[in-house]
């Protein structure tokens, strides 16, 4: 298994943050999902790299937590609730399925945690809009990654949400922008050339001599 997770190691472009979230659960359709957020800074880190949030906020939060760390240890535990939620929700859909009502009220009060804290602000010749968090809310961690999964939701893009195809359970999803629509892998690096070494193996073994 240790050469299959580092294959996934490439940056692999999923096309929204909600959906890179849910993937931080490596083999997430599998029997043995490979876990990578231990923790409030963890999840922190990956909002960082992701740049849902920067490092000046990621501190704040951080001091916060240190302060918190009962606080921090509940919005890590609703962060990976959501992930789940966001998970199931979008998985089930590129299945062609229905999303379960439980899952999409772990969105909804998500967003609506959320949302009143987003704020038009001026800028260069247009307005922006700008999360607002004066007393450093320990979940703003979440809130882009809540937004993201509501605007996909709401969108025009939701058909072309997509899991891997993987038959070992790679479960992550990610955002079809082929033209074809034909895309079946997280990435060809890892679980496409995988499934091409197989197919090819068992065509090379149809092919030897009895």
């Amino acid at each position: 298994m240790k050469a299959a997770l580092d294959e996934k190691a490439y940056h692999i472009e999923v096309g929204r943050l909600c959906l890179d979230f849910a993937n931080t659960l490596d083999w997430h359709g599998s029997d043995h999902p490979e876990e990578t957020l231990y923790s409030y800074a963890d999840l922190l880190r990956w909002a960082v790299d992701r740049r849902a949030i920067d490092e000046q906020e990621a501190a704040l939060l951080q001091e916060r937590a240190g302060r918190e760390p009962e606080l921090a240890g509940q919005v890590f535990r609703q962060a990976l609730d959501l992930r789940e939620a966001i998970y199931r929700t979008f998985s089930s859909l590129a299945a062609s399925g229905n999303p379960t009502l439980d899952d999409l009220d772990v969105v909804n009060d998500a967003l609506r945690r959320s949302l009143p804290h987003l704020q038009l602000a001026e800028g260069d010749r247009k307005y922006l809009w700008l999360w607002v968090n004066p007393e450093a809310a320990l979940d703003r961690v979440i809130w882009d990654t809540a937004l993201s999964a509501g605007q996909l939701l709401g969108g025009d893009d939701l058909d072309r949400v997509r899991e891997c195809a993987d038959q070992h359970g790679c479960g992550w999803l990610f955002l079809d922008t082929t033209k074809n629509r034909s895309r079946r892998w997280c990435s060809m690096q890892g679980c496409g050339n995988r499934a091409k070494a197989r197919r090819h193996y068992a065509r090379q073994k149809t092919l030897r001599p009895v």
